[in-house]
């Protein structure tokens, strides 16, 4: 991923959240735990890795456009749709 040092560090911090997120939704279904609290904690480790998501095209579009200028490859506008939604 391009893109300065503290958008790099909030984006890993994001994905190491979610990661600890996820390690509890393992340890609630294996303990058997309450459907609504896993459920509950699991819609917290997807908004997470959302933001994740948005914050690396937030702060890596204008690097992949430049870049694929430069490359001679342009993103296409279709192209450029898909990584949006891919994360809807």
């Amino acid at each position: 991923m391009v893109g300065d040092e503290e958008s790099i560090a909030q984006v890993l911090n994001r994905l190491r959240r979610a990661h600890g997120q996820l390690a509890g939704v393992i340890a609630m279904i294996e303990q058997g735990r309450d459907c609504k609290d896993v459920v509950t904690q699991l819609a917290a480790v997807s908004r997470a890795l959302d933001r994740a998501g948005f914050k690396i095209l937030a702060t890596g579009l204008r690097e992949c456009l430049d870049e694929s200028k430069k490359s001679g490859d342009p993103l296409t506008v279709a192209e450029l749709e898909k990584l949006f939604l891919a994360l809807a």
